[in-house]
């Protein structure tokens, strides 16, 4: 028997010890399959939607512009109680509700992981005001198909009747549920801006992987399996017997700003993890993956007179991308010239609803 093999970690049960599988490097997996490297759920996180879909392909473009393109991320500083979120977050099937202060990176999480883990597109759901569950579900043009099925009747149209999924599309919770071989991922982003009955209305569907289309449901008789739109553009999926079940329950990231207390109900169904602000380090790492060596000359005194602002008020780290970009144009960065100022206090402005001076 190989040392791996009987390696326990002191755990007395004789198994060998379980190991995460994000790592939290910035840098995508290699010579890793998420299906032998993620163990089998919890019996009762364990769900059987089909048939099963394969993983969709990967959109490099879209990481590349939200991560930095892959090429220029190096090794940097690991935050561990991240990594061990994330780890909890994809062994329980549950989803990651993480909270800070604006421009931490919250809604970044969602990226890294997808591009570590090989997950496909992410789906991402901005919330607001209006928002309801079943916007997040699907949307059904009822009126579309009353106007397509009188323009049949009026013009003695003799082609097949439009399928009802022609007018159906599902949102990107409904797409993140949908039974794909793996886990897809999904963004709810800036979730404290909704409704305050929302999270309520999600329990549900977090706890049974699923739900159900009554427009679909309605007519599985004489339509059983019903081909509909998808959140993935140009894509669609078979929904069977007018509902939607997950195989490979999401990895969903539910972001807030701290602006709202949710239900204990609620709280109970995810695993938190509240991100820190991110220091130098994670500053550069950011920069870094973003401008290569590009900006270099400037890199450090700009961390360092961004952490200044920070000192006096709120800031995001987007705001210092902002200002390094400047830079690399060829703006002037002399700290005493007073061009360079004006655009510091433009850049550099406030987060919080509180006004200078």
């Amino acid at each position: 028997m190989s040392a791996e093999s009987s390696r326990t970690d002191g755990n007395s049960t004789g198994i060998p010890a379980r190991r995460f599988v994000y790592q939290g490097t910035g840098r995508p997996l290699r010579d890793v399959s998420l299906r032998t490297a993620l163990p089998a759920p919890p019996p009762w996180r364990d769900f059987d939607g089909g048939p099963v879909l394969p993983a969709p392909q990967e959109d490099p473009p879209d990481l590349d512009r939200r991560l930095g393109p892959v090429t220029f991320v190096h090794p940097r500083q690991v935050d561990q109680r991240e990594v061990t979120a994330v780890n909890i977050a994809l062994f329980l099937r549950r989803p990651l509700l993480v909270t800070g202060p604006p421009g931490v990176g919250k809604s970044t999480l969602a990226y890294q992981v997808s591009r570590e883990l090989r997950l496909g597109p992410v789906l991402r759901w901005p919330v607001n005001s209006r928002t309801t569950l079943r916007s997040g579900q699907y949307e059904y043009d009822a009126i579309g198909r009353v106007q397509e099925a009188r323009r049949r009747v009026e013009s003695h149209d003799e082609e097949p009747e439009t399928d009802i999924g022609d007018f159906l599309h599902l949102g990107p919770l409904g797409t993140a549920l949908l039974p794909y071989e793996l886990p897809r991922v999904l963004l709810v982003d800036e979730f404290d801006k909704g409704d305050a009955d929302l999270a309520n209305d999600l329990l549900d569907v977090l706890e049974e992987g699923g739900f159900t289309i009554p427009e679909l449901f309605r007519v599985r008789a004489r339509a059983p399996r019903v081909r509909v739109h998808t959140a993935d553009p140009g894509h669609a999926a078979v929904v069977t017997e007018g509902a939607v079940r997950c195989r490979a329950f999401p990895f969903i990231v539910i972001t807030s700003n701290r602006e709202r207390d949710f239900p204990p109900a609620f709280l109970r169904r995810c695993v938190q993890y509240e991100m820190p602000v991110p220091g130098p380090e994670r500053l550069a790492d950011l920069v870094t993956a973003h401008f290569a060596k590009a900006a270099a000359p400037h890199q450090d005194r700009l961390i360092q007179e961004f952490l200044k602002y920070r000192k006096h008020w709120p800031l995001a780290a987007d705001q210092l991308l902002n200002a390094l970009y400047l830079a690399v144009q060829g703006f002037p960065t002399d700290p005493e010239d007073e061009e360079w100022r004006r655009i510091l206090e433009v850049v550099l402005q406030r987060l919080d609803a509180a006004t200078a001076g």
